[in-house]
């Protein structure tokens, strides 16, 4: 983070209006600051080159080079900069494709400002944010393409690790899971690791798609 603590933000929407709504919503969020501006994935990617954004809202549909054309190429260049798709869609194909590629959430442009908000802190603290559109697509893949987590069904989870599975997928951060079960963020970052080479899930996606698979949480 900055000396001022704020969250660095880039978005690349071909839609004027709508990126200068995200502008005006942010403006008044004191951790968050909107650091670069693009019309469509290529001036992004010329960006990418000069700035570091911690967190990237990409529009879907642009011309020259669209969303999924883009996002291969920012995490070649920005490995580590979380990716915020918007699209006016919620195609669950599409959905769980980006989220494969490389995508840390999925928001329709329909969201309120405060649900952006929300996506850009969860991602830049945790990596995803998920949401019933990003689960209900992970679930929809998972039906037809068993990649990220291991077929085992009968994996035995301790209480601690369900309880602390369950609040994961809630969103809640390392810290707040810590204060709620009573144990040290080291404890808890602990607990995810052993949950993903108990459950054979390479990343948080894999984790959310097990426990929606298994009952764990509600879809």
């Amino acid at each position: 983070m900055s000396q001022l603590d704020t969250i660095k933000v880039a978005i690349a929407d071909d839609h004027a209006l709508f990126r200068s709504g995200v502008k005006t919503a942010l403006s008044v969020k004191k951790d968050v600051e909107l650091i670069a501006e693009a019309d469509n994935g290529m001036q992004l990617i010329n960006l990418l080159k000069h700035i570091e954004p911690d967190v990237i809202l990409l529009d879907i549909q642009m011309p020259i080079m669209d969303g999924i054309q883009t996002l291969p190429e920012i995490r070649k260049i920005r490995p580590n900069t979380k990716v915020i798709i918007l699209s006016m869609h919620n195609d669950h194909s599409m959905i769980s494709k980006l989220m494969e590629i490389g995508a840390n959430s999925y928001l329709t442009k329909n969201s309120d400002s405060e649900t952006i908000y929300q996506a850009i802190k969860t991602c830049y603290e945790q990596e995803f944010f998920f949401n019933e559109l990003t689960n209900k697509a992970l679930l929809t893949g998972l039906r037809t393409k068993r990649n990220d987590v291991s077929t085992q069904q009968d994996v035995a989870l301790t209480d601690k690790e369900l309880r602390v599975l369950k609040l994961m997928c809630e969103e809640k951060t390392t810290k707040e899971i810590a204060d709620i079960v009573d144990i040290s963020p080291r404890t808890v970052e602990a607990i995810r690791d052993k949950l993903k080479s108990k459950i054979g899930a390479r990343s948080m996606a894999g984790l959310v798609m097990y426990a929606v698979k298994n009952g764990i949480i509600e879809q």
